[in-house]
């Protein structure tokens, strides 16, 4: 007998709260100490870590920033309904990662910068800086602080069967408070721990599901045979492979290697090769999606296969297979990897705002302490308008979670995947094309992502193509407007690094490259193993 998902609660025993209690003072004793241990040293604290962060902490923050609870859910859904499929959108990662790694690091870091807007603005002056600045705010309030609180609210008032506007007020305080008083050093530390249980609570209910099955032999039988392809047909509506391979690049271009949530990481380590190792770890981290997350969604599909709607997939998994005092675990897993997400996106904020407008536009004098100062109101600003947010998201009907975000995030990453990768690889581009690209670019992208989700939507208007390809196609756009901009400018300003600048820009380590090797290797071999045989 299925037992309905709602009765979580009910079926919580003084072990679970017993439990989830132990986490809390965990947590806050982790937190406590990353962000008081060192008083002495205040400097830049709250933003990079000192610069001390390693490879471990690197990888295990990144893939905390990633993995939102909505993935969590979005993942055992598709899972359930489709099989192994929205594994492209982990494993895949690992080229765009790896072009962070040993293109974009090393610039990054070779430029002593602490935000993306203040490499731009390094590179084509303050307005580039600022247009990217205001951009990167609003793209971070909504997509990651926005959507992020909203998955987040939505499951806590699944299991707990609370308001939204109290389990969003209750995840926010406390996602808020590593980012208030510690900063990235703090989110670093407690993502740490918060990513090692997730790994064990998920791999228990993995097990727990495949034993319930059979083992994985029957497991493997039991569903459709196109349930374990990684590439479907172009005839597949809902995740064609054309639309995979062109359009995803596009948004992981811009999540992974331009985004201040995912590089701000990077950029508190200890030294490049540090930061190249981190982002590799997360390569690694991300292929226990498949049997942490989409194969729970398969296993519930063997067991419970006459689901109302598969994005219960992973709570039913959880409420049906779970003893007394793992319940409890699972409300801990899923606060941590709220608290990962937007405690990471609260840091970036104030990050921006403090480094790129604070300090830039209003307060030139401004000292160590008045950007700690500042970036700590932003930070209690962002919790506020956060929930704001996800309380309007809540009044949306008919939301697929996972299709939201990445189609949110396939409108948000053009203009910037344009920009960097131009300004990477193509030296001729000129400061106007850049700015073009990053205001009317942006509104143009921004607002056909408004027409597609809201005014005429893709559900009842069939013209679109894929919201994937759609992607591609403005990408494109984009970019050949940006190189026309740039070859019919008659009075181009381009950026010229100087010498002490080229000269910082390291080779990667021996390290750094059999690390890289070996993870290519390995995820070409899972495409050929998944490559539906």
């Amino acid at each position: 007998m299925i037992i309905a998902m709602s009765n979580i609660v009910s079926r919580l025993t003084a072990l679970d709260y017993g439990v989830v209690a132990v986490y809390l003072v965990v947590l806050l004793v982790i937190g406590y100490r990353a962000s008081f241990s060192n008083k002495n040293k205040t400097d830049e604290t709250l933003f990079l870590a000192n610069k001390s962060l390693g490879w471990p902490s690197i990888g295990f923050n990144m893939w905390g920033t990633n993995v939102g609870p909505s993935m969590l859910l979005a993942f055992a859904s598709i899972g359930y309904s489709t099989g192994i499929v929205a594994v492209n959108f982990d494993w895949y990662a690992f080229v765009f990662l790896m072009l962070l790694a040993l293109v974009f690091a090393p610039k990054y870091i070779a430029a002593k910068v602490s935000t993306m807007p203040e490499f731009m603005g390094n590179r084509y002056g303050d307005s580039t800086r600022n247009i990217l600045a205001w951009y990167a705010l609003i793209k971070m309030l909504i997509s990651w602080l926005s959507l992020g609180l909203f998955a987040g609210g939505f499951l806590v008032r699944q299991i707990l069967g609370i308001p939204m506007w109290q389990s969003v007020i209750v995840l926010v305080s406390f996602a808020g408070l590593f980012a208030f008083a510690g900063g990235l050093k703090a989110i670093a530390k407690v993502n740490v721990f918060q990513m090692l249980l997730l790994i064990g609570v998920s791999l228990t209910l993995t097990v727990l599901g495949i034993n319930k099955a059979g083992g994985l032999s029957a497991v493997f039988h039991k569903v459709p045979g196109n349930y374990w392809n990684l590439i479907h047909p172009a005839s597949d509506i809902k995740y064609p492979w054309y639309a995979i391979l062109l359009g995803y690049p596009v948004s992981a271009i811009a999540f992974f290697c331009t985004d201040q949530a995912m590089v701000q990481s990077v950029l508190g380590a200890k030294n490049l090769e540090q930061g190249q190792l981190g982002v590799n770890f997360i390569g690694w981290l991300k292929i226990l999606s498949l049997p942490l997350f989409i194969l729970t969604g398969i296993l519930c599909f063997i067991l419970y296969p006459h689901l109302d709607d598969p994005a219960l997939a992973y709570m039913t998994m959880v409420t049906n297979l779970f003893p007394p005092g793992m319940n409890g675990l699972v409300i801990v897993v899923l606060i941590a990897v709220l608290v990962g997400t937007i405690g990471s996106s609260l840091n970036s904020l104030s990050t921006v705002f403090t480094m790129d407008i604070y300090a830039e536009k209003i307060n030139r004098d401004a000292s160590n302490q008045d950007l700690i100062r500042i970036g700590r109101w932003v930070v209690v600003a962002g919790c506020l308008f956060a929930i704001g947010m996800a309380l309007a998201i809540d009044s949306i009907k008919g939301l697929n979670l996972f299709d939201v975000f990445q189609s949110v995030l396939g409108f948000i990453a053009p203009p910037l995947a344009v920009v960097f990768l131009l300004t990477v690889y193509w030296k001729r581009t000129t400061r106007k094309a850049v700015n073009t690209v990053l205001s009317v670019g942006s509104a143009f992208s921004l607002g056909t992502g408004v027409v597609y989700l809201w005014v005429l939507p893709s559900a009842k208007y069939h013209f679109w193509p894929h919201y994937l390809l759609l992607s591609f196609y403005i990408f494109v756009f984009l970019a050949a407007l940006a190189v026309a901009i740039s070859l019919l400018d008659t009075s181009p300003e381009i950026y010229k690094p100087d010498a002490s600048e080229i000269g910082r820009i390291a080779k990667p380590t021996k390290r750094v490259k059999l690390a890289w090797a070996l993870l290519t290797i390995v995820m070409i071999v899972l495409y050929l193993i998944f490559n539906g045989h």
